[in-house]
């Protein structure tokens, strides 16, 4: 395995860290972390046991691949250092909305230059993680990079240009799940449930169907018209459903949501 070091040492540091060692738990002796304050560093590292590094240089000094993970904002004020000491190396972001060129910037000397986009079920190893590469991957760091972000779910590689509309279904993804499953609670207390059965019943009802979803070679209509007899409960609640146009509403948010991710990356 090549030597791993992270700049920043938040969530996404920590979720990709946790799933390296649950894979491998000799990883944690070539993975390093370094924050600017210390303290996220400090505690990520006194949690699993990887090195946490005083400074950049120390860091970086042996490290293969560099993880940037800190706050996307921070990128316009990062150490300059980092241009030369990230030189030969592979440089993976996890910014959100920090395109390859805007990267390449920062680290012009980098090897290649990987942007990805991850989404919150990484932090259980569950997650769908979209990235693309500012040059084309030799074998030897596509291995590297596919190993390092299967360590927290799946990976997809897509063309840059549809970062933003991938930002839109799987990084925003999750939120709009969330905001169904509260929905569909709240239909049930609505319908006479307390908060606590309904909320139970919504939350194993979406955790199952997403199972099922997962593990069948069916289209998500096939499965659905499984469940819906002609004029029974289920065909009553969809055909309500259809009438307040709910695919035109998640299409919406999706294009929303692409709109805005593209904007942020203009700015």
């Amino acid at each position: 395995m090549d030597k791993i070091a992270f700049v920043g040492a938040g969530r996404m540091a920590t979720a990709i860290v946790d799933g390296l060692i649950a894979q491998n738990p000799e990883a944690k002796a070539k993975i390093g972390c370094y924050s600017a304050s210390g303290t996220s560093a400090q505690q990520l590292a006194a949690r699993t046991g990887i090195r946490q590094a005083t400074d950049l240089p120390e860091l970086l000094g042996d490290a293969d691949v560099v993880v940037i993970a800190f706050k996307p904002y921070h990128l316009a004020s990062a150490d300059p250092r980092l241009a030369d000491l990230t030189k030969g190396k592979l440089v993976l972001s996890v910014l959100a909305a920090k395109t390859l060129e805007h990267l390449h910037r920062v680290f012009p000397a980098a090897r290649n230059i990987i942007r990805t986009m991850p989404n919150t079920p990484s932090a259980i190893g569950a997650g769908i993680t979209g990235w693309c590469s500012h040059q084309t991957l030799n074998a030897e760091d596509r291995v590297a990079i596919t190993g390092l972000l299967g360590s927290i779910g799946r990976e997809i590689e897509v063309p840059e240009s549809k970062i933003d509309a991938l930002m839109g279904v799987s990084g925003c993804g999750p939120a709009f799940v969330f905001e169904f499953t509260a929905a569909l609670r709240d239909g049930g207390i609505a319908a006479g449930l307390t908060s606590e059965e309904a909320e139970q019943l919504a939350i194993e009802t979406v955790l199952g169907s997403a199972r099922l979803m997962a593990r069948s070679d069916q289209s998500p209509e096939a499965l659905r018209d499984q469940v819906t007899s002609p004029n029974g409960t289920t065909f009553a609640g969809l055909q309500r459903m259809a009438a307040h146009d709910i695919r035109g509403m998640m299409k919406d948010a999706v294009l929303t949501a692409k709109a805005r991710s593209a904007e942020l990356a203009r700015d």
